[in-house]
């Protein structure tokens, strides 16, 4: 640990308000390595559940956190709550496949073949 590595007491809720990961963290930690520790505590049976850290989002105060930034590039401290836990929300996003390639659109546009033109 670095010196004047702040230690920051944080908590993840995520969707039916279950708190996981419930630890003290270095303001030197990334996003990034927080993501992998919330999916390897990820609680077993929920109907939702993330397959990598790319599927999870972090958010404090009202703002997605970025892999690469640390916790003290985040502005994330304890401030004046002597004692107090951070709360960070988690959201689960799996990653957006495409489907549909350039001759599936090029039928879909066959099909829909209307001829308006909006001026």
């Amino acid at each position: 640990m670095a010196e004047g590595d702040e230690q920051v007491e944080l908590k993840f809720r995520i969707f039916d308000a279950t708190d996981i990961a419930h630890g003290t963290y270095s303001s030197s930690t990334t996003i990034g390595t927080l993501k992998q520790r919330v999916v390897a505590e990820w609680p077993q049976g929920k109907t939702i559940s993330p397959k990598s850290a790319a599927e999870v989002k972090l958010i404090h105060a009202g703002k997605v956190l970025e892999n690469s930034k640390t916790l003290a590039d985040c502005r994330i401290t304890l401030g004046d709550v002597p004692g107090g836990v951070i709360t960070m929300h988690v959201v689960v996003q799996p990653p957006v496949t495409k489907n549909k390639t350039d001759n599936n659109q090029e039928d879909n546009q066959k099909m829909n073949s209307c001829s308006c033109t909006i001026l």
